[in-house]
Formats: C-alpha cells, structure tokens, sequence
C-alpha cells in the first residue's frame, strides 16, 4: 500500500514539473531569440558602422515579442548563453546596437549582465 502512494504521489508530482516547465519559462525560446539576432553577428564581429537593416529589424521584432518582463528575461538569458558561446564579439558594439536601431532595452548587452534583475 505504501508503494502504491509513492508511485501515485511521484505520478503528481511528474505531472506537476511538466505542467508547471511552460510556465516558468517565458514565451520566448532561445531558437527565436537566434533567429532574431542571426542577421546581427557578422556587425559584432566587425569594427562598427552601420547596422545592417536586418539586423535592425531582428532586434525590433525581438522586442515587440518580448512585452512581459518573463520574456524579456528568458531573451536576456538566451543572448547571454548564445554570446558566451560566440567568439570575437565585440560588446562595445553590441551594447550600442540597439540605440543605433532605434530599440530601447531595459538592459545593457554584456556577458556578465544579471538576468533576473532585467524586469
């Protein structure tokens, strides 16, 4: 009998993890925030200038997506990770890029920013 509340008890709480996942993320995934920003990386590899209008574009779609402050944070998190993983960026550019765009974040891009403080 005991085993049989162990397994009913583990069934709830599985079933309360797989419930729960989506709603501790936020509506963005990482695979759309790199589809967003893909345009921007050869600019972040490079010495400046202009942004290039896809790029642009990427990151104002980004942040019409990003209206809660769960999705911003879960963008903040996946530009963080996808950054730390990219070599030669050059972080002066990039936390230019979206004034240069027009785009005002509530974060500064940086591969030591704090996610969770982004609201």
């Amino acid at each position: 009998m005991a085993t049989n509340m162990s397994l009913k008890l583990a069934c709830v709480v599985v079933l309360c993890l797989v419930v729960g996942a989506p709603l501790a993320q936020g509506a963005i995934t990482c695979s759309q925030v790199s589809s967003y920003l893909a345009p921007c990386i050869p600019y972040l590899r490079g010495s400046g200038g202009a942004v290039p209008s896809n790029c642009c574009s990427g990151i104002k779609n980004l942040n019409g997506a990003a209206q809660t402050s769960q999705d911003r944070k879960a963008a903040c998190g996946c530009i963080k990770n996808a950054a730390g993983s990219i070599s030669g960026i050059n972080y002066a550019l990039a936390s230019q890029m979206p004034s240069k765009c027009g785009v005002s974040i509530p974060y500064q891009i940086s591969p030591n920013i704090d996610c969770n403080s982004v609201n």
